[in-house]
């Protein structure tokens, strides 16, 4: 019956004919040559035209996407300066209005806005028109229940597409959306949301996740009680436990979630969300919280739509479902809620793309692994844009996934990574797999788009380009607009080097403040201090005052180009203060997992280096092997030989150790620096918050391996 649905759904799909596919950069070069009289012979002279001319390229692109404001604004970029650019002052916005501009055409097309499925099986296809009337509904409600614009409003919802509907219906009035995944610890989620002062709180009554269902009730009545700004609680009963009269018992006086997007009335089919200023918040996200309390990172409407546009078409490629270019678009990017690519696969609806959702655990149960699930459920819906964190194409390696027995992907055109370094292995293995399967010639040799940029931009800044030549292991290129440099010590950008990277010119979707950042004081330490202000701020280079401010040190080591082989890629090596400094060398850690993890009895790796000033440094490393596999001294020897091999005898480890898993946070990132801190003698209190874990139960192995190192090496370290 589910696959008879599915099929049933993918006809609109096979209507109309399809063109000849031009990717969405072409599309756009070809519309600046016809409006604009603007031709670039190769794409770095239109990335450095974009970060040069700041003012031609973000009008250019608010023209293109032809953006809707019932006042004008009076310049692009009235105010250079970081923190605190200003961008299209006078204009107004609003993410849902963007959303709604493609109910009518979508819906006439024949296609969807949102169809999901869960673990258990059960889909839902959401129609443009009902996602309005929901979203219509709710807002509503919202209004009736007193919230206004600038209040905030707190989800604890998973993937689902009522999600979707509560982050429209409060944005469309004006609050301020945030939500934290229904996964995470209680603890986690009050580090949050007691920050942000929520007056409402939309809530779920439990999850389904690798085979079982996890009731959420106690923990949202743990909530209502330590949050004293709530005023309204809605619920929905996502375990689909209707008669169970246990929610009235834990929470008072909660709303039915049915409830709140059951109207269908004149007021509903009048409904308009508000126009408000370009720089309105509209969401708080957070940082990984893996030090302090998570960073309460905001973000503005219009900074956040017009960024989305140029990212996600532009560079991802992910066209308008009824455009005859990409007609049957069905965009699919594998996230938690409390991962910031929930916020980038939501950010699909804007250009009037059907949104293609999993709740749920991709790998399968515990006691039944199935990396073939996301592969089955893309397979049946006919996803055309499938993305998913690096992590997961590497586990598919590892657990040998066969494509050709998942069933139908002739519909996939591009493959997507984030959230951590793809390694070369991983991206050979997808690709090999597409060629074996290939039905179209897009499939020979599939295109990759790895991206990088994270949560406190809500998007990437590095990522891919159709056009351009596909490395393994690589991004294709800087972004337009996004002007990235890795700069050396000295603060010289440099090419084909490992250097810091940093954003030297102002980006829209940039945060707006942390909330409770007294003078921006945790904004400016956490990105702005590393450099003097003004240096490297002037568009094209060179610098300027200090009343330009700072660049944005983003954390993480880059390199541009790589002179060995010619390409002109990007690779990230790993955050900057978590990189292995040996005997004067410096390599980021994502080389030596290439490394490790290419031996089959590898399965996941991690390594840190305890640098002391004036003394050599200690480097253990860390690995997870196959089951039934010892770290024997052959095992050993063969991971410093193919340290050796692929990096330099410089970079053997002191110390090899064989643990049952490596800590990685919620994103699925290797916790690299809260270890290293961990080793070097700080309290696990102070690194580490083990509910923004992925895996907390691995932690007291790693305590314990950290009190042991310091009783051995506290002398001759000073620790």
């Amino acid at each position: 019956m589910r696959k008879a649905h599915a099929a049933a759904t993918l006809d609109a799909m096979n209507e109309t004919p399809t063109p000849a596919f031009v990717p969405q950069i072409r599309l756009y070069q070809n519309w600046l040559r016809d409006t604009r009289g603007l031709t670039f012979e190769h794409y770095d002279d239109l990335w450095r035209w974009s970060i040069t001319e700041l003012d031609a390229f973000w009008q250019s692109i608010w023209d293109y996407f032809d953006l809707q404001s019932p006042t004008p604004h009076t310049a692009v970029l009235e105010k250079n300066v970081m923190p605190g650019a200003k961008w299209f002052p006078g204009a107004q916005a609003n993410y849902a209005q963007q959303v709604f501009r493609h109910v009518g055409p979508a819906h006439a097309a024949g296609f969807a806005a949102i169809i999901s499925r869960n673990e258990k099986g059960q889909q839902h296809e959401l129609s443009w028109p009902e996602l309005r009337r929901q979203v219509a509904s709710l807002a509503l409600h919202l209004q009736e229940a007193g919230v206004r614009p600038g209040d905030r409003v707190a989800a604890y919802l998973p993937n689902i597409p009522e999600t979707m509907v509560a982050f429209l219906a409060t944005v469309s009035i004006g609050a301020v959306w945030s939500v934290c995944a229904p996964d995470m610890g209680t603890n986690a989620v009050l580090d949050r949301f007691r920050q942000i002062d929520p007056v409402v709180l939309i809530a779920c009554d439990g999850v389904t996740y690798g085979g079982r269902d996890f009731d959420r009730l106690g923990v949202v009545a743990e909530m209502r009680a330590a949050l004293p700004t709530l005023r309204h609680v809605i619920l929905h009963r996502n375990l689909g436990h209707a008669g169970d009269d246990k929610s009235s018992d834990l929470i008072a006086d909660y709303y039915p979630w049915a409830l709140g997007i059951a109207r269908n009335d004149a007021q509903v089919a009048a409904f308009e969300p508000v126009w408000l200023p370009f720089d309105h918040p509209l969401w708080i996200v957070y940082s990984s919280g893996t030090t302090g309390l998570p960073k309460p990172i905001v973000h503005g409407h219009g900074g956040t739509v017009i960024v989305a546009l140029a990212l996600k078409i532009i560079h991802n490629d992910v066209g308008c479902s009824y455009h005859p270019n990409n007609w049957g678009e069905r965009y699919h990017w594998y996230s938690s809620t409390g991962w910031v690519m929930w916020n980038a696969q939501t950010s699909g609806l804007l250009n009037g793309t059907t949104c293609v959702i999993f709740d749920g655990n991709p790998g399968g149960s515990r006691d039944k692994p199935d990396w073939t699930t996301l592969w089955r459920f893309g397979a049946e819906l006919g996803v055309t844009f499938f993305g998913a964190g690096a992590a997961f194409f590497a586990n598919c390696l590892k657990a040998g996934v066969d494509l050709s027995n998942v069933g139908d992907l002739s519909k996939v055109r591009a493959l997507g990574t984030t959230g951590s370094p793809l390694s070369p292995e991983a991206q050979q293995w997808g690709t090999r797999q597409f060629a074996a399967i290939a039905k179209t010639e897009a499939q020979q040799d599939i295109w990759w788009c790895n991206i990088s940029g994270g949560t406190d931009f809500a998007g990437a800044f590095i990522g891919g380009n159709r056009e351009l030549p596909q490395v393994a292991g690589e991004m294709q290129c800087r972004l337009m607009g996004c002007a990235v440099e890795a700069w050396n010590d000295a603060g010289e950008p440099v090419l084909g080097e490992v250097g810091e990277l940093v954003c030297a010119q102002p980006i829209p979707s940039m945060p707006l403040y942390f909330v409770g950042d007294t003078n921006h004081a945790r904004l400016l330490a956490s990105y702005f201090e590393m450099y003097p202000p003004g240096h490297g701020r002037k568009p094209g280079g060179g610098d300027l005052g200090p009343e330009a401010g700072g660049v944005w040190r983003h954390g993480d080591w880059l390199r541009i180009g790589n002179p060995a082989t010619g390409s002109t890629g990007c690779v990230i090596f790993g955050r900057s203060d978590a990189t292995i400094n040996r005997h004067g060398l410096r390599m980021g850690t994502s080389e030596l997992y290439s490394a490790v993890e290419a031996l089959p009895e590898v399965l996941d790796s991690m390594v840190v280096d305890l640098e002391y000033l004036g003394r050599e440094s200690y480097m253990p490393l860390f690995v997870v092997l196959r089951e039934g596999q010892a770290l024997d001294e052959t095992m050993q020897a063969r991971i410093n030989d193919a340290i050796k091999v692929s990096l330099s005898p410089r970079f053997l480890p002191n110390e090899i150790f064989q643990v049952a898993e490596i800590p990685r946070t919620l994103s699925g990132k290797k916790q690299e620096l809260p270890i290293k801190k961990l080793l070097l003698g700080h309290p696990l209190e102070k690194v580490l918050n083990r509910e923004a874990m992925a895996n907390p139960g691995c932690l007291d192995w790693y305590v314990a391996f950290a009190q042991a190192h310091q009783g051995r090496h506290s002398g001759q370290n000073g620790l």
